[in-house]
Formats: C-alpha cells, sequence, structure tokens
C-alpha cells in the first residue's frame, strides 16, 4: 500500500482509529503500521482510497455506478421539470391540473406497490440467489414463470381500475364529489391514465433483471419516455382535444408503452427476454410470492399515507393538491436522483454479500451509503428551503400559475425539504433488510409511521392548511429511519464504522458556509418575480453553481477527498 510500511489486517486499535481520522472522513478497512502524518499528500490520499477498498470485489465500482445511475436519472428529472413547467404554462394550478394529478396519483400509487416497490424487494434478493447458486436454465425460468404471473395479475387489476374508475376516485379525493364537472374529469382521465400500471411495472420487471446482470444505465434511462410523451402531447396535441387536459391522459399511456418497448432489446441481447409459462409450483416463485405478502403491506401503508393526504387537500381550497403536487416534485428532484439511484445499486450489492455470508462487507457497505446520502441530502436540503422562492418561480411560475401559487407552493416545499435527509436515509437502511429478505420489520415501522402520519395532520391541518400535511410527511420520515435505523443496529446486521462525529463537525461548517452565501446570494423575491425567464435562468444557474463551488471548497480544505469514498463491490 505505502512502500517500506507493513500493512496489518483487522480491528484497529483506538489510538489508530483517532490518528486515522485526522485526516479522512472515511474510515478505512486496513491500515498500515505506521500512519504518515502528511496532510493533504499524495501518499496519504493513495493510503485512505486503498484502505477503502480493501478486502472488497472487483466487479462492480459503487461510485462510478452510482454516478451513472444519478446521470441518467437527472436526465430524466431534467425533462421531468420541462413536463411540470409545461403543465404549468398550459394548465395552470386550477380544475384541470388538479383532475389529471389525482387521476394520475391512482396508477402512480399502484406501480409504486407492484413495481418499485413490493414486487423489487421480493423479486430482486430472490433473482440475485438464483444468478449465485443455480444454473443459468433455473434462472431463465424463474424470470418466465414470474414475469408471466406478474402480467396476468396486472392486466386484471388494470379492467378492475378501468371499470371501477369512479369509486376509485371517490374514494380518493371525496371533496371533487361536490363538483360535478370535475369529479367527471377526474374518472376519464383515471380510466385513460390506468393501463399505464401494466406497462411500467413489466418495465420494473426488466429493470430489475438488468440490474442484477450490471446493466444499471439503461433502467434509469427509461423515465425519460414518460417525460418526451408528456411534453409532446401537451405542446403538440392539446389543441385537439374537447377537454384539453386529457392530452396528458393519453401521453401517460403512450409513455408507459414506449418505456417497455425500449428495455426489451437489452433483455433478448442477455438471453432473459421472458417468455409465457406459468408455474405456481415453482420454488423462487412460491418464495417471491411469501415474500411479497408482507411486503404488499409494507408498500401499501407507504402509498395510503400520500393517499390519506390527497383526501384531506382534497377539502381545502382549490389549487391545494396542485401546490403539494409541484413541492412534491421539487423535492422528489433529489430524492429520485440520490435515493432511488442508491437503493437501485445498494440492492443487487447487498444481496450478493448476503448470499456469500459475507457479514462485515455488508455492514460497511450500509455505512458506506449513509455516509454519501448524508453528505448529498443536507446541503439539497439547505437550498430547497433558501432558494425556494427562485426555484418554484423560475420552473413553474409563467402563464396561468400565479405569484399566489408560488408562494403557497413554498410553504409546502420548505415542509418538505426538512424531512429530505429522513427520505434518504430510508433508501439506504431499508435495503439492509430487504437484501437479506426480511420484510416483516420494515412493514411494522411503517404501520407505525402511517399511524403517526395521521395524528400529525390531525394536528397541523387546521392552522398550518397544506403545507401542515407536508410537514406532516417530513417528520414521519425520521421516524420511520430511526426505527429502521435501530431495527439494523439491534440485531446486529449494521455497525457504524469510527469517525462518525468528526463527520457531523466537518459538514456542519461546510453546510453554514454554503447556506450563507446561498442567503446573501438569493435577493428578495419580489427580484425574481419580476424577472424574465432568461434572467431568472442565468441567476438561477450561477447562484447553485456557486453553492455547490462553497460547499465542495469547503470539505475539501477540511480534508475530505471524493476519492475517499470510492468504494468497489462484488458481483451479484
Amino acid at each position: 500500500m505505502i512502500n517500506g510500511q507493513q500493512e496489518i489486517n483487522g480491528r484497529l486499535s483506538c489510538l489508530s482509529i483517532e490518528r486515522v481520522w485526522k485526516f479522512s472522513l472515511l474510515p478505512p478497512q486496513r491500515v498500515p503500521a505506521k500512519i504518515p502524518l502528511l496532510w493533504p499528500g499524495r501518499a496519504s490520499r493513495r493510503f485512505f482510497r486503498a484502505g477503502f477498498q480493501t478486502g472488497v470485489g472487483l466487479a462492480m465500482n459503487l461510485l462510478k455506478t452510482l454516478a451513472t445511475v444519478s446521470g441518467m436519472t437527472l436526465l430524466s428529472r431534467v425533462l421531468g421539470f420541462l413536463r411540470d413547467f409545461v403543465i404549468a404554462r398550459t394548465f395552470g394550478a386550477g380544475m384541470m391540473s388538479d383532475a389529471f394529478f389525482v387521476a394520475f396519483k391512482l396508477p402512480n400509487l399502484l406501480r409504486r406497490l407492484f413495481a418499485e416497490g413490493a414486487f423489487s424487494q421480493a423479486f430482486v434478493p430472490i433473482l440475485g440467489e438464483y444468478k449465485n447458486r443455480e444454473s443459468p436454465q433455473a434462472v431463465k425460468e424463474l424470470i418466465d414463470h414470474v414475469a408471466t404471473l406478474l402480467f396476468l395479475v396486472l392486466l386484471a387489476v388494470t379492467v378492475i381500475g378501468v371499470v371501477a374508475a369512479p369509486f376509485l376516485v371517490y374514494v380518493s379525493s371525496p371533496g371533487f364529489a361536490e363538483d360535478a364537472a370535475k369529479f367527471a374529469l377526474t374518472v376519464e382521465l383515471t380510466r385513460l391514465t390506468f393501463p399505464y400500471i401494466l406497462f411500467v411495472s413489466l418495465v420494473a420487471l426488466s429493470g430489475g433483471i438488468l440490474n442484477t446482470w450490471g446493466r444499471f444505465a439503461l433502467p434509469a434511462f427509461t423515465p425519460v419516455w414518460l417525460n418526451l410523451s408528456l411534453i409532446g402531447m401537451a405542446l403538440l396535441a392539446e389543441p385537439f382535444f374537447e377537454q384539453p387536459v386529457m392530452a396528458l391522459g393519453c401521453a401517460v399511456f403512450l409513455g408507459g408503452l414506449l418505456q417497455l418497448a425500449f428495455q426489451l432489446p437489452s433483455l433478448k441481447r442477455i438471453g432473459m427476454l421472458p417468455r409465457f409459462s406459468l408455474n405456481l409450483h415453482s420454488p423462487g416463485v412460491r418464495r417471491i410470492l411469501k415474500l411479497m405478502a408482507p411486503a404488499v403491506l409494507g408498500v401499501s401503508v407507504a402509498q395510503a399515507s400520500l393517499l390519506i393526504n390527497t383526501v384531506f387537500a382534497s377539502f381545502l381550497e382549490s389549487g391545494s393538491v396542485s401546490w403539494l403536487y409541484y413541492a412534491d416534485r421539487l423535492m422528489e428532484f433529489p430524492v429520485g436522483l440520490l435515493g432511488a439511484a442508491l437503493g437501485t445499486i445498494l440492492l443487487p450489492s447487498l444481496s450478493g454479500y448476503y448470499a456469500s455470508g459475507n457479514s462485515s462487507e455488508y455492514s460497511r457497505l450500509l455505512d458506506w451509503g449513509l455516509r454519501l446520502i448524508l453528505l448529498l441530502a443536507a446541503p439539497a436540503a439547505v437550498a430547497l428551503a433558501i432558494l425556494s422562492i427562485p426555484l418554484i418561480v423560475t420552473l413553474f411560475q409563467y402563464g396561468a400559475f400565479t405569484a399566489e401559487d408560488a408562494f403557497r407552493t413554498r410553504e409546502a416545499l420548505i415542509a418538505y425539504g426538512f424531512g429530505l435527509p429522513g427520505l434518504l436515509f430510508i433508501k439506504v437502511l431499508a435495503p439492509g433488510f430487504y437484501a437479506r429478505q426480511n420484510i416483516r420489520t420494515p412493514v411494522k415501522i411503517a404501520l407505525i409511521t402511517l399511524a403517526v402520519t395521521q395524528l400529525l395532520n390531525l394536528m397541523f391541518i387546521g392552522w398550518l392548511r397544506h403545507a401542515g400535511l407536508a410537514l406532516s410527511i417530513a417528520l414521519a420520515a425520521y421516524l420511520n429511519s430511526a426505527l429502521l435505523y435501530r431495527g439494523l443496529r439491534r440485531h446486529g446486521i449494521y455497525a457504524p464504522q469510527p469517525g462518525w462525529m468528526l463527520f457531523y463537525m466537518k459538514l456542519g461548517i461546510a453546510l453554514a458556509l454554503m447556506g450563507t452565501a446561498l442567503w446573501l446570494a438569493g435577493g428578495n423575491p419580489g427580484m425574481w418575480l419580476s424577472a424574465t425567464l432568461a434572467e431568472r435562468l442565468i441567476r438561477l444557474s450561477a447562484i447553485v453553481v456557486m453553492g455547490v463551488a462553497v460547499y465542495f471548497a469547503s470539505l475539501w480544505g477540511m480534508g475530505f477527498r471524493l476519492g475517499d469514498f470510492r468504494r468497489e463491490s462484488a458481483a451479484v
């Protein structure tokens, strides 16, 4: 590792740990007998980079993979903001936009239930185990059986959803029943968008297969097609509909179809394109179904919380659903860019460590994920709060979207942003259970969180209105992550690596410097409201670049190096 020095394995003494943390934010896994006391210096940086990677497989550089997945997700999110910009400019925050957002939320809830939620949590660990321990033929048969069963179940769900659309709309947004036109429009949009659940669930299946085979970039790019479909239909097809917002419903249907078609050739290239073959007695299928039972309950609890919030919001003044939606879109940008991307690469990697019985690397990988998430989520939360008005007016405040809408959206965004680190911690901690095929523990925690969320809703909605609904989700996220963390520690699954206190200190200093810089540069809200689109974009871009530079320059000055976070993981 360092010429002339002897390597030692195993645990570090307290003195060694103290000396190590004079130089680095992250704990090494192997340390030489004598540590160079020069920092910053090339030898020291080589030592920490090498030490952090010791004892880990060579198949996949997780930091590089995270950057790739996040890059693709960034493209999708940027197009998502362009999509929301077009929708806000065309439809504003009123009856038509409320109707579409409620209609699209229903298949989205089921998407998270059947696709990214319960199904992925049950399917990916079992698929990873089969890939490690079974023959290629057994793996292909498992994929065939699971794909066939998923298709048949989701086809039935889609048919039921189309037929029962009036009931679903009434249950999800009972306040809409007071306006017959608004209710009828929402029902029509629901019937048009509901088949999306069938397409996107099959997309999640193929994405899980590709991720298990180490193909992360293509599934991360796939959501781009939905955004392109919505943008294109809103701009080009809207004048041809009697109800212009119906163009968005058609776009959702088309976007789901395009996403599925985009992934099928890649499945064929790796020889895992599913064929119709159903065998409910397959051991793999039975195990997945057994895991899905508690997973469905767990994801249902999480989505029920969002659905109940929509119920509450439907009784508030018109526009409340849209204000929450636009705030959620801004908050979901870092959640998708960081949390979803990291969760995507963690679950197969953790499943591989669990299958091989490597508990020490399992714990270290969780620790790596928590540090990385906190390093990136904390500045994002601060930026969302300080730059709330610049972000909202730059992205949405055009056409039918008024200044009043901007300020009301800001209230919800600040509340959501407060809970951002908690939401992202869940993306790291929950896979710590899922990869071990333990879904019951997160489900119990989710049930507790749901109950607390509704109590908070009742406490806050009277005086904070729609912002109170956002704040209840933020506070519940911290409760959820805290309970997950306690469960991992109590069961001996995760043991924090040394140096967290120094990590917190350095992070706090960097956040204070960045927050001060953003506050001084942000200016007053009136300046942003009166600026042109070009002025807003240039000014906001400059402030964001400045904030990023201040944050990472502060960390660099305190000894942080990006290479210290480089980590490799064995193949699944």
